[in-house]
C-alpha cells in the first residue's frame, strides 16, 4: 500500500527538521565559544595548548593541553633523558597521591562481594599496596634530590602536577628560576637511571 504525502505534513516535517538543525548549530556554537573562553583563560594563567590544525570544513579537533614536561621538551629546554626521568617522577607522584582515596572502607562490604582472588577487598588492597610502593619509590627519588625543598617542589609542580612553568610560577624571573632548578633536579634524576 502506497503512502500518500500531504503537502502540509511534508512542510511541517521540513520545518521541524530545519528548527532542529538550527538548534544544533546554535548549541555547537555555544559549546565552541565556551571552549574558546576556557582555553583563553587557561592560557592567560600560563597553560600551553596544542592548537588544532585548521581543517577546512572538517570536524573540529579538540585542544590538547600540554604538560610542563612536553612544553619544555618541545622548546628544547630539556633533553629526552631529562623528560623520561621527569615522567617517571610524575607517574610515581600521581600514583602515591591516590593513597588517601583508598583509606575509606565504605565500598568494602564483608560478605557482599565475591570471595577469594579478584574480590573487591583484594582489589583495594592491591591498589593501596601499589600506592605505598609508589610513595616509597618517590621518597627514594626525593632522597636523590637531597630532599632539597626547591628541587622537590619544582619536580612536584612540573612533573607531578603537570603544570607549565608559567602556571607554577608568577613573573618572568620566577619562571626562569623554576626552569633552572627543574633542570638541575632532572639531571640528578636522569643520572639515577630510573
Amino acid at each position: 500500500m502506497g503512502r500518500i504525502f500531504d503537502p502540509a505534513q511534508k512542510a511541517k516535517a521540513q520545518l521541524r527538521l530545519a528548527e532542529q538543525r538550527a538548534r544544533a548549530r546554535a548549541e555547537a556554537a555555544a559549546v565552541a565559544a565556551g571552549v574558546a573562553e576556557t582555553v583563553a583563560l587557561s592560557a592567560a594563567r600560563g597553560a600551553e595548548f596544542e592548537t588544532p590544525p585548521a581543517a577546512g570544513g572538517a570536524r573540529a579537533v579538540p585542544y590538547r593541553r600540554q604538560t610542563g614536561l612536553d612544553w619544555l621538551a618541545r622548546k628544547g629546554r630539556i633533553g629526552a633523558r631529562q623528560k623520561a626521568a621527569g615522567e617517571r617522577y610524575g607517574a610515581l607522584f600521581r600514583r602515591a597521591g591516590r593513597e588517601g582515596a583508598l583509606r575509606s572502607t565504605l565500598d568494602v562490604r564483608p560478605g557482599g562481594g565475591p570471595a577469594g582472588p579478584g574480590g573487591r577487598e583484594e582489589v583495594l588492597l592491591m591498589a593501596a599496596e601499589g600506592s605505598a610502593q609508589a610513595a616509597a619509590r618517590l621518597s627514594a627519588l626525593r632522597g636523590l634530590l637531597g630532599d632539597q625543598p626547591q628541587l622537590v617542589a619544582a619536580c612536584d609542580l612540573i612533573c607531578g602536577r603537570e603544570l607549565t612553568p608559567r602556571e607554577a610560577a608568577r613573573g618572568e624571573r620566577a619562571v626562569i628560576e623554576l626552569e633552572a632548578v627543574l633542570g638541575v633536579a632532572l639531571d640528578l634524576l636522569a643520572g639515577e637511571g630510573g
